[in-house]
């Protein structure tokens, strides 16, 4: 597939404009989309469960939340925004049955087309708009008049005008200010869930937490360790970010730059790539969603326990003083549940 990539320029918000959409949760992604979609002057429904504080958010934002069944009804576009592991069930139970030919159902995430946890009805169109960010970002680069690069895919052109819904759902919520990017819901789902399992989240953490036990094994101060695994991280992928790999080996010193050349290999090696090598097939065949799925069904013991271990790691134990300690940043700590 040749690079596409979409602009405000490339599109309009006609084919939204004099529809409804409904956002079916007011999450993360979700309180962004339902906000920057009416401040395009589109209609915005949102579905929540009453007594929720995405619930009490909503609106305090100024919407009327209602059930997903009836934002289902009420929608032309219908965003489903709500966690992956329950997708699938409020579907089921709430959305299916109020699905009529004409109707287009959007997704921030492939999870569940992709992996058959959810399959639509004909005549429903299936589209996706990703937006590379989490949703706070999504909604203050909006408000600044800017906007975050998103994805965009259609799965199903029942009506053959999806495309043209989804480019006008990505440029109400700003990604058309950044660019909007052209894809599939199987590109854009096995490459996100490996992006996470593999560098972004799973390889980070187990890599921070890796160097700073070896650094307190060998008696250096948990403080100093702290600094230089974790802390740190923020300027190297800062650099990384606005130039790549290259940008941020000239900005380092030449000692930094020839221990990453000449060390980094013997960490991610041969066996390294094997493993990942395995991780992405392992999504690719749909092991790893049916994984994931059956632990939420069983009430996620494992992930429980595996969080909860990490949660008191020592490296997060003396993260969470030494924050409380910075006079230039405000400490930010999970909430608890």
């Amino acid at each position: 597939m040749a690079l596409k990539i979409f602009y405000d320029k490339d599109g309009s918000l006609a084919p939204l404009q004099g529809k409804t959409v409904a956002v079916i949760g007011y999450g993360s992604q979700g309180h962004a989309h339902a906000q920057n979609l009416r401040d395009s002057g589109i209609k915005v429904i949102v579905a929540e469960l009453p007594g929720t504080n995405n619930y009490n958010q909503a609106v305090k934002d100024g919407f009327k939340p209602v059930s997903a069944a009836e934002a289902t009804k009420q929608g032309d576009l219908i965003i489903t925004v709500l966690p992956d592991e329950l997708q699938a069930k409020v579907y089921k139970a709430e959305m299916e049955a109020n699905l009529t030919p004409g109707k287009t159902l959007g997704f921030c995430h492939g999870f569940n087309i992709r992996f058959g946890a959810i399959v639509p009805p004909a005549g429903i169109d299936v589209v996706m708009i990703a937006p590379k960010g989490p949703g706070h970002t999504v909604r203050d680069c909006f408000k600044a008049g800017q906007g975050v690069p998103c994805l965009i895919a259609i799965e199903k052109n029942e009506t053959g005008k999806a495309f043209e819904t989804a480019l006008a759902w990505g440029i109400g919520v700003g990604g058309g200010r950044a660019g909007i990017i052209e894809t599939t819901f199987t590109e854009e789902t096995e490459t996100d869930l490996f992006g996470e399992q593999a560098v972004l989240c799973g390889g980070l953490t187990a890599l921070v937490k890796q160097g700073f036990e070896t650094l307190t094994e060998a008696g250096y101060q948990p403080e100093i360790a702290y600094f230089e695994v974790l802390h740190e991280l923020l300027l190297i992928i800062k650099l990384m970010s606005e130039g790549g790999i290259d940008y941020m080996r000239y900005s380092v010193s030449n000692t930094a730059e020839y221990g990453d050349l000449t060390r980094g290999p013997r960490l991610v090696t041969e066996q390294t790539r094997a493993e990942m090598r395995k991780i992405l097939k392992e999504i690719q065949d749909g092991t790893f969603a049916k994984e994931w799925l059956a632990e939420c069904a069983n009430g996620k013991p494992n992930f429980k326990r595996l969080y909860e271990a990490d949660k008191n790691h020592p490296i997060e134990v003396v993260g969470k003083q030494l924050r409380k300690m910075f006079s230039w940043m405000q400490a930010k700590e999970a909430p608890e549940e």
